[in-house]
């Protein structure tokens, strides 16, 4: 049921709305746009932040931080997220992306077998180096911002990690073949001799990747590895460390519900985020301490991090060494002991 605006603000939220994000719409954009929903929605200024920039040409799950949450964003931008995204053979942009301009062209087209075969080539530890046109800083300055002016961008390589790679809708189940690789030679699939070749104009992936993996740079070096060049044609962001596209929203969606109806609902409580870090259990006197910055004493646990907490009311999350807990990040959130 709907509920009227109040004459007075509505509590501060704190939590997370998982949006998915339309294509053309920055991560910065976006936070914007929540916060213009949280005013409309009638609630008392909200601190809002973003766990993890999405290109405004991609889309799709972008968790956004609200409140005492935002204390946690540092830890989303360090988890690993799975993307779907299409790679058109035959032509490589600037930008890696549909928005640059082409710098190379090849008439090759790798077979469908080619390209599930070279996949495993880039799982696991790789190095990759980053487009020319992203966010990372040369000199104090963007290397996008650089790029554009026309100079010369010099990047180093960086370490990832490709958790898993593969064709959407799933791997053809056959063994790399060496013939596979040869792209436009004509040959019939050896699977099937009277069979023609199959060659893929564009192919559709899906990749488990580390924090700092970039896409684009990943569908270039997969085309290059094919006798080819590629670009991104298409890219999507299923999964954001714990946060699915099921969990996520539309920005109409959230419009919509601001313009007349409570927004809680539509919030992910906090320790969402913490879903692989286990509960540490206080009482009235502990959690005082806790918030009070105190380091706890003789606890039992094993040694790691813990989400200690009130209830079901989180106050902290805490490092315990060996049987010591020391508070890492706390929360101010309603309902703590005072």
């Amino acid at each position: 049921m709907n509920e009227p605006l109040q004459s007075s603000p509505r509590t501060p939220l704190s939590g997370w709305l998982i949006l998915d994000k339309p294509r053309g719409l920055g991560s910065t954009q976006a936070v914007g746009a929540v916060k213009r929903a949280l005013r409309q929605g009638g609630y008392a200024k909200t601190k809002v932040g973003h766990g993890g920039t999405l290109d405004p040409l991609a889309e799709g799950v972008l968790p956004i931080a609200l409140g005492e949450a935002t204390k946690l964003a540092g830890r989303m931008l360090d988890a690993s997220k799975i993307y779907a995204f299409t790679i058109s053979f035959g032509e490589e942009t600037d930008t890696l992306d549909a928005e640059g301009a082409v710098v190379a062209r090849s008439d090759r087209f790798p077979p469908l077998a080619a390209v599930a075969a070279v996949l495993d080539h880039f799982t696991g530890p790789i190095r990759q180096l980053p487009p020319a046109y992203s966010a990372l800083k040369v000199d104090g300055k963007r290397a996008y911002e650089l790029a554009r002016a026309g100079e010369e961008v010099e990047l180093a390589e960086r370490a990832v990690t490709i958790h898993s790679l593969e064709l959407a809708g799933g791997n053809p189940g056959r063994e790399p073949i060496e013939s596979a690789f040869q792209t436009t030679a004509g040959r019939p699939d050896p699977y099937d001799p009277a069979a023609p070749l199959e060659l893929a104009e564009s192919v559709t992936l899906l990749a488990h990747v580390s924090k700092g993996t970039y896409i684009r740079s990943l569908a270039r070096d997969i085309a290059h590895a094919l006798g080819t060049v590629g670009h991104i044609t298409y890219l999507r962001r299923i999964k954001a460390g714990p946060f699915l596209q099921e969990q996520a929203i539309s920005l109409d969606k959230l419009e919509e519900t601001a313009k007349g109806a409570s927004l809680e609902h539509l919030i992910l409580p906090l320790e969402a985020g913490l879903d692989d870090i286990p509960a540490l259990s206080l009482d009235q006197t502990s959690a005082q301490a806790v918030r009070q910055g105190r380091v706890l004493s003789g606890m039992p646990q094993s040694s790691g991090l813990y989400l200690a907490k009130l209830g079901d009311v989180p106050v902290a999350l805490m490092e315990i060494t060996d049987g010591t807990a020391k508070v890492v990040r706390g929360f101010n959130l309603p309902d703590v002991a005072e």
